[in-house]
């Protein structure tokens, strides 16, 4: 299978060779408003990829995630004018005057638990 940039190229070569540009569109499967696309990402990408090149040749043995973090300590995003991900947290509930109970003897706590499974036509059975 040819990527999608590789058919852009064989479409845009095929046009300059004299076939009409709805031809070369229709026999390679593309549209035809992508001929005149130029990708963006690689000028816009261009101080990150820079900096993640001097990283990986200062630490060779450090992966993609290191480099990672090592990137979001220099800020490079927000110095290249590039917008930074939010983090999100997750928010966890904890009850403030809850008190872990010891019991003193036997039958003091008890607990519950539920027990599902299913009968051989489908339906779900569950149990306390």
């Amino acid at each position: 299978m040819v990527s999608m940039q590789d058919r852009l190229e064989q479409a845009r070569y095929a046009v300059r060779r004299g076939i009409p540009q709805r031809r070369a569109c229709t026999l390679l499967s593309i549209a035809r408003s992508g001929l005149d696309y130029q990708c963006k990402m690689a000028v816009k990408d261009q101080p990150i990829v820079a900096a993640m090149r001097q990283y990986s040749g200062q630490y060779p043995r450090y992966g993609a995630r290191r480099i990672r973090i090592f990137l979001r300590r220099a800020h490079i995003w927000a110095g290249a004018g590039l917008q930074v991900p939010t983090k999100r947290t997750r928010k966890r509930y904890r009850s403030q005057n809850r008190q872990p109970f010891v019991a003193s003897g036997p039958n003091e706590v008890w607990a519950h638990d539920f027990v599902f499974d299913a009968c051989a036509n489908g339906q779900k059975l569950k149990c306390l």
